[in-house]
């Protein structure tokens, strides 16, 4: 027996033994509460009363599981794991109408899933405009235990950035569903770590609905010690607005995007659009003998919404010490050159590059543009708006059923389109039809940017791409130009992400493996923008997908179109 367990415990010491991750287990009730994040009083959706969400915590290759509750007396509810490629489980992406059926009130739903790579990811709700109206969270998932980052910080913290409208996410869908169109407007506030600060004395506000001393809506702090580092997770969930972040007085090094490396920059202002992630390093290596600004500015619209501001505390100042200055501006709303310039110089880190394919298999160009579809307002790409199946995609696809239609949306436009003009939009169509991609094919994306329906107008639309990364080949000023642009792809370090701004009158190239068994949505990351119907949706792989369970299912016409 001794020599038995001699020869195990040598055994131990020289074979490599795959450890798996821990499981981690989450018990959250959604429903709405009555809050004030901004000073001003309206229905919040909430995970255990909290909005932001909890942090979930792991470590790579942990298993998470969330048990959900929908105590929403009215409404259905989703919620996609942000950047979470969700390898094995493409049912468990959160996204209604893609992957699965929304939970109903009153149901209870288990979401499973392992996350398998180290970085700063995101959580919201995918079900309508719901993700607006507070129902988001941020998601860490650390390095195994014994391995270190390739860079230095003495601690880690995390913000989340959100945009916020009084009126309610109900309000805002019926008036872009409406004749006449009536657009969500400007944001009220800009909240921070989910605090803001309207003015309470603006003209018209209903008596009692807006109270500047409650505490819910004091800034945000975040307490430093003097000399120390600290690794700021920087995450946007905002519905509408591309922001511009900064620390009054400090340097912000960028390295990491969207859960991989960056080849480390420096910034004053870094500018992140919704359903970005980014992590910063910041050094508190002012006068510790007072308070700074933290500032987030609306950058890329003519925005009336004011900054919103939080405290950078240093310790052992007191911190609620109003800092003694004025708070930073913040850049220029409509000077795209900088935004322009931290796209391209995020790059992969050395030692961390993963090289794309040098050649693709298939090209998609994807045209945004702005429509009217009988009267009603529409995003579309390729002129042709996205519209939701009543069957979800994976479960029609797997259960050889005829939820959508068989016709596959157009993969280009017309060669003689102009960009920079109002074009008479008004005979564009909605389909639900989806992209086939082959199987481990090498897909290249070409997000061109236009005009909009209203004259010199081109706005910023992040594209987030779920189940994948991509490789962000390139961005350029204009038109793409299909025989000269690819020649300037970046194919040697180019940055991996899972959502990318394209700028306005501008292009941004990106390459993907379909790799992934499931059904995909690819989609602008402005919340208005997606209702109106600016995405699509892939399919590669699904006779990989394995037993979908039951959880998924019923919603829609399934029973009704069975193939023949």
């Amino acid at each position: 027996m001794k020599s038995l367990l001699l020869f195990l415990l040598l055994c131990s010491t020289i074979l490599p033994f795959a450890v798996e991750g821990a499981i981690r287990r989450y018990k959250w009730e959604v429903k709405y509460e009555y809050k004030s994040p901004d000073c001003f009083k309206k229905l919040v959706l909430t995970i255990n009363g909290r909005s932001p969400g909890p942090t979930i915590k792991a470590q790579q290759n942990d298993t998470i599981i969330i048990e959900l509750t929908n105590h929403m007396l009215t409404e259905n509810v989703a919620i996609h794991w942000h950047g979470i490629r969700q390898i094995g489980t493409p049912w468990f992406d959160g996204t209604e109408g893609v992957t699965q059926c929304p939970i109903q009130p009153g149901e209870i739903f288990v979401y499973r899933f392992v996350v398998d790579r180290p970085g700063t990811y995101l959580y919201h709700a995918h079900y309508g405009m719901q993700r607006e109206a507070g129902l988001y969270g941020m998601i860490h998932v650390g390095l195994p235990d014994g391995e270190l980052e390739p860079y230095y910080y003495d601690y880690d913290r995390s913000i989340v950035l959100t945009d916020w409208y009084h009126k309610s996410a109900a309000q805002q869908a019926t008036g872009l569903a409406s004749i006449p169109f009536v657009w969500v407007g400007e944001p009220q506030s800009i909240l921070i770590q989910g605090r803001g600060r309207f003015n309470c004395s603006t003209p018209g506000l209903e008596s009692g609905l807006c109270n500047a001393t409650q505490p819910e809506c004091s800034p945000h702090v975040l307490t430093v010690v003097p000399n120390k580092t600290y690794r700021l997770r920087i995450g946007s969930l905002t519905s509408l607005a591309a922001l511009s972040f900064e620390i009054e007085g400090h340097n912000l090094t960028v390295v990491e995007a969207d859960g991989h490396n960056v080849e480390p920059f420096v910034v004053k202002n870094l500018f992140i659009y919704s359903g970005e992630t980014y992590s910063v390093l910041v050094k508190a290596d002012q006068d510790p003998k007072r308070n700074y600004w933290t500032s987030v500015k609306v950058v890329s619209r003519d925005s009336n919404t004011p900054n919103g501001l939080a405290i950078f505390n240093y310790y052992p100042n007191h911190p609620r010490r109003a800092p003694p200055t004025i708070p930073p501006v913040g850049p220029g709303w409509n000077d795209v050159a900088p935004r322009v310039a931290q796209s391209q110089a995020t790059l992969a880190l050395k030692g961390y590059i993963h090289p794309p394919p040098q050649t693709s298999d298939r090209v998609i160009v994807m045209l945004n543009t702005q429509n009217n579809v009988n009267g009603f307002r529409r995003w579309s790409v390729n002129n042709v708006s996205f519209t939701h199946p009543y069957t979800p995609y994976l479960i029609a696809l797997k259960e050889n059923l005829l939820g959508f239609s068989q016709v596959e949306p157009p993969s280009g436009y017309k060669a003689d389109y102009d960009i920079f003009v109002v074009q008479n939009n008004t005979n564009a169509t909605t389909s639900n039809g989806i992209h086939r991609l082959e199987f481990n094919s090498t897909v290249d994306i070409v997000l061109q940017n236009a005009n909009t329906m209203n004259v010199n107008n081109s706005e910023t639309h992040p594209w987030h791409l779920h189940g994948h990364d991509f490789w962000v080949l390139g961005y350029g000023a204009g038109k793409f130009d299909v025989n000269i642009d690819p020649k300037k792809y970046n194919l040697v370090n180019p940055i991996m992400k899972n959502t990318v701004a394209v700028h306005p009158y501008g292009w941004t190239a990106l390459r993907f493996r379909a790799d992934n068994p499931g059904v995909w949505a690819f989609h602008c990351h402005i919340e208005s923008h997606f209702f109106m119907g600016m995405g699509v949706v892939f399919e590669e792989g699904i006779e990989k997908v394995g037993k979908l369970p039951s959880s998924i299912m019923g919603c829609g016409a399934a029973k009704f179109n069975r193939r023949p």
